[in-house]
């Protein structure tokens, strides 16, 4: 042990030159070795990516009667979030709040069910007939498509016979049957998560923020939660407008062309309409069996659906992007990916959730992903 004004300051020495190589150690760059993988390694990365998306995909197929009211309730409450807000606004707080913009809507559902239960139990009530006289009507029309082999026997007997449709009839309402009280359920639970979410929406929000550590994420997260409520928001809000005149516009080709129920036509045009390729499409089909079941004549029977068919496109290829812009612009082939994938992982909720699913997406990435990307130098 070393003591005395010599030893401390041999002692004081070798500390300096322990610091002065451990600083010169921290100012020395660190070489990073490039480990190069090997086509087994990328085969391993993308085998273990593929077993996760089929494992989270057969889970979401299989959780549906759970994911499906939630699902639809969070995109509901991102919808309403603007409403929401103006409410706080006022002082209104935000439990309340979500009571008030929750019963508004199902009073709003309520009242369009009970709109259209008369026009719907009518059709209901019409619909052997309407059938037997669709297939006398357009019978003719499949005999002269020879490879088809379709005759008046073919809907006589067999499994397309009027006899069988009404003996499986009670196959059907016990399927119906069966069915309803999980819907109850559902209906049940996605209410009560629609006034949660809409009442803790903000809490939510500052949970997940929190989340992140440093201040650039956190001021990323809040410009995405923004964009998601701006674009879902502004998206549905002109898009219910647009296809309200779209819906009133069937409504005055359904009675100019002689159908039946022109109200309860244009609801369907107007709710076909939130799904895109779709609904324009069996619509369309829709129109034209009708017409060509009112009308002696093939070319006014298809006047009606030749005459949505146009305005639809009208819509959807000039004015929509005319009043919209850009800045909600989705690839056309993506959203029809969508709905195919939605429909079939969810049925016909998932086809109506596949387009507000697709605009979060797209937001998100918007926001997450780096604008300026570097463009490659093409060859003259």
């Amino acid at each position: 042990m070393n003591e005395g004004p010599n030893g401390t300051g041999r002692n004081h020495e070798a500390m300096g030159a322990r610091t002065s190589h451990a600083g010169a150690a921290r100012r020395r760059p660190v070489r990073r070795v490039r480990v190069r993988k090997t086509a087994l390694d990328l085969a391993l990365i993308w085998s273990v990516i593929g077993i996760f998306v089929i494992l989270a995909v057969t889970a979401i197929h299989l959780a549906a009667s759970v994911l499906i009211p939630i699902t639809l309730a969070v995109v509901v409450g991102l919808i309403l979030g603007l409403a929401a807000d103006r409410l706080g606004a006022l002082g209104v707080p935000p439990m309340l709040s979500a009571l008030i913009l929750t019963t508004g809507f199902a009073a709003l559902i309520f009242f369009i069910a009970n709109t259209l239960i008369g026009p719907l139990g009518e059709l209901a009530a019409n619909a052997p007939a309407m059938v037997e006289q669709a297939i006398e009507r357009i019978l003719p029309y499949l005999q002269r498509i020879k490879w088809l082999h379709i005759n008046s026997a073919s809907f006589r007997s067999g499994s397309m016979s009027m006899e069988a449709l009404i003996e499986n009839s009670s196959t059907v309402l016990s399927t119906v049957a069966t069915r309803v009280t999980p819907a109850i359920v559902q209906t049940l639970i996605f209410f009560a998560a629609l006034v949660l979410f809409l009442g803790s929406r903000h809490a939510i929000r500052k949970t997940l923020i929190i989340a992140f550590r440093d201040r650039a994420r956190r001021l990323a997260a809040i410009r995405t939660f923004n964009a998601i409520e701006q674009a879902l928001g502004f998206y549905f809000a002109t898009a219910s407008l647009l296809y309200a005149v779209v819906g009133v516009s069937m409504t005055i080709i359904a009675w100019a062309g002689g159908l039946d129920m022109p109200v309860l036509w244009g609801f369907f045009a107007f709710l076909s309409s939130f799904v895109p390729f779709l609904g324009v499409t069996a619509m369309t089909m829709a129109l034209a069996i009708a017409g060509v079941i009112a009308h002696d004549s093939l070319v006014v029977g298809l006047a009606p659906a030749a005459a949505f068919f146009a305005v639809h496109m009208v819509m959807e290829n000039l004015v929509t992007p005319a009043v919209m812009g850009r800045r909600l612009e989705i690839n056309s082939f993506a959203v029809f990916v969508a709905i195919i994938f939605w429909t079939w992982l969810w049925g016909a909720i998932g086809a109506m959730l596949a387009v507000p699913l697709s605009l979060i997406a797209i937001t998100v990435a918007s926001e997450l992903l780096p604008q300026n990307r570097i463009q490659p130098n093409l060859p003259d």
